[in-house]
């Protein structure tokens, strides 16, 4: 089995299968129902997020994403859930979008695969309303030394079959970097393998 085939049909289902774990799955229910108006998703995939969104709160949908290999689950969901969605084939360091045209952005589980995330947070910036906000929930590096250990002695081989997944981005650091600012950060390890549970969630604001 090459690796075009693995990247392209098994990477993507088994994405789709271990962010839909229930623990996952009750992380992305604490912050997605917080979106509203015009609403930006990095990283949009098979629309784990779609269920949360409140149709009532949300007007528009841009679901943004390099690959298109589960997009016909997400439009499915989001017909199923009265979303106004728009999918959009696009790397999040450059988003094809107007300056200051999202109420909100939403990131979960994405920071961990962009390649250049600084680029990214900057590009999020950009098409972000002022006053607007940034929802996400990540996994990431954890306090723990040995856990980092573990993720560090992994990463490599992660990364490989994940997709591009890194165990130890620091969000806070990245997010700070960019000028981001969050005060409603918090922080758990999830059930399962501790190197790739710890997450951080909230909301963040630009200065």
């Amino acid at each position: 089995m090459g690796m075009g085939f693995y990247s392209s049909y098994v990477m993507p289902r088994l994405v789709h299968f271990t962010c839909g774990q229930k623990p996952a799955m009750k992380q992305r229910e604490k912050v997605i129902p917080l979106a509203h108006g015009r609403v930006l998703e990095i990283g949009i995939g098979s629309g784990l997020n779609i269920p949360f969104y409140d149709d009532h709160k949300v007007d528009h949908l841009w679901g943004i994403d390099p690959s298109t290999e589960m997009w016909a689950i997400a439009r499915k969901n989001a017909a199923e859930h009265h979303l106004d969605a728009e999918f959009i084939e696009s790397g999040a360091e450059s988003i094809p979008l107007d300056n200051n045209v999202a109420d909100c952005v939403v990131m979960t589980y994405t920071m961990c695969t962009i390649p250049q995330v600084g680029s990214a947070l900057d590009e999020i910036r950009r098409v972000l309303k002022p006053g607007g906000k940034l929802l996400f929930c990540e996994h990431g590096e954890a306090p723990d030394k040995n856990v980092r250990l573990w993720q560090e002695r992994m990463n490599p081989i992660w990364n490989i079959l994940g997709g591009g997944c890194n165990l130890n981005r620091p969000i806070p650091a990245l997010l700070e970097e960019s000028g981001f600012r969050s005060s409603d950060l918090q922080t758990m390890y999830i059930p399962g393998w501790k190197p790739a549970c710890f997450n951080y969630w909230g909301s963040a604001s630009y200065g």
